[in-house]
């Protein structure tokens, strides 16, 4: 998805500006704000319309307002509220936990920790509810390591105190720590297996996306293919380094987007498979327990969602194959 933008920080919050490319023209402005700003809920982008936060062209706009190329969007982003987090008994799949950690298979749909739009029903809310000393260093991301996109299932682990904190943050600094994904790409890969070795930064023009750019932080991903479906490819991907959309970027600068990908692959797909989201699962994931350096691993499935989608990749592969 295309888009030029900036951010700013200012005494009342942040201030967000986005230029409507060629591609986004057409779309409602509530859709667009959360297309391009990801970490912002489409219900939240329609609250800010709602409450004079957002400009278009340096007017108040509906939330159904059609966007054109060359529009300016002005978004006026409150401050984060200062106040303690709010422990919430939401449900968790909890797959292993002791005295010092705990790992869950988080579900798409869920955000990892608070951010403006998603103050509540985050996975940090679940956690303080059922893990009260959760509370470290008093910050909003508690015992957090590592994090999974809204949009993205499966394993992660975070720190029940202090010392299994720094345990697990210089295992995942040492590049110890072993996380797999299973993701379709589309397009088929040249070889069986591989690394791209791409660094990550802000895209330099649209700046609520990342992109493989020169002089970023190094990033690195090791894939091998799992299964070829016909004009789609199932990998099985490793994260030697955990930058944000690491998979998605790096898929993309190949030509590769992940499928049904809202950020980084194509505006308009050809097919999505009845996913809402992209396929990318975080499939397998492996460390050394804090206090006795037992190595564990743990190994989740994959969701009912992508189970279908790729039930219906393999039928449409088939059904090619026969036609041939």
């Amino acid at each position: 998805m295309g888009g030029s933008g900036s951010r700013e920080s200012g005494v009342n919050g942040e201030l967000l500006q986005l230029v409507v490319e060629p591609a986004d023209e057409g779309d409602r402005l509530d859709r667009y704000i959360a297309g391009k700003a990801p970490d912002l809920s489409r219900t939240y982008a329609r609250y800010l319309i709602e409450n004079a936060r957002v400009l278009l062209n340096n007017r108040q706009a509906r939330p159904s307002a059609s966007v054109r190329a060359g529009d300016v969007v002005t978004v006026h982003l409150p401050e984060p509220q200062p106040a303690g987090l709010l422990a919430e008994p939401i449900p968790l799949q909890i797959v292993y936990e002791d005295d010092d950690v705990v790992v869950i298979d988080k579900p798409a749909g869920m955000v990892v920790h608070p951010a403006p739009g998603h103050e509540r029903g985050t996975l940090v809310n679940a956690l303080i509810a059922r893990y009260p000393e959760m509370a470290i260093s008093g910050d909003l991301r508690p015992g957090i390591v590592h994090r999974l996109d809204r949009d993205t299932s499966g394993l992660l682990v975070a720190a029940r105190n202090d010392r299994a904190l720094r345990s697990l943050q210089a295992q995942q600094q040492a590049r110890r720590m072993l996380k797999i994904y299973l993701v379709v790409v589309e397009g088929r890969m040249h070889e069986a297996e591989g690394v791209i070795d791409a660094p990550i930064a802000r895209h330099p023009t649209d700046r609520v996306r990342m992109a493989v750019v020169v002089g970023g932080r190094p990033a690195r991903t090791h894939w091998r293919v799992l299964e070829e479906l016909g004009e789609y490819t199932l990998l099985e991907a490793r994260l030697e380094t955990g930058r944000t959309h690491q998979i998605r970027v790096h898929c993309a600068s190949r030509n590769r987007p992940v499928l049904a990908d809202p950020i980084y692959g194509p505006k308009r797909p050809q097919a999505t498979f009845g996913l809402t989201r992209q396929f990318l699962h975080a499939h397998r994931l492996g460390f050394a327990l804090p206090s006795s350096g037992e190595w564990v691993e743990f190994t989740s499935p994959l969701p009912s969602d992508l189970e279908a989608a790729l039930a219906r990749l393999r039928q449409r592969a088939s059904s090619a194959l026969r036609r041939t």
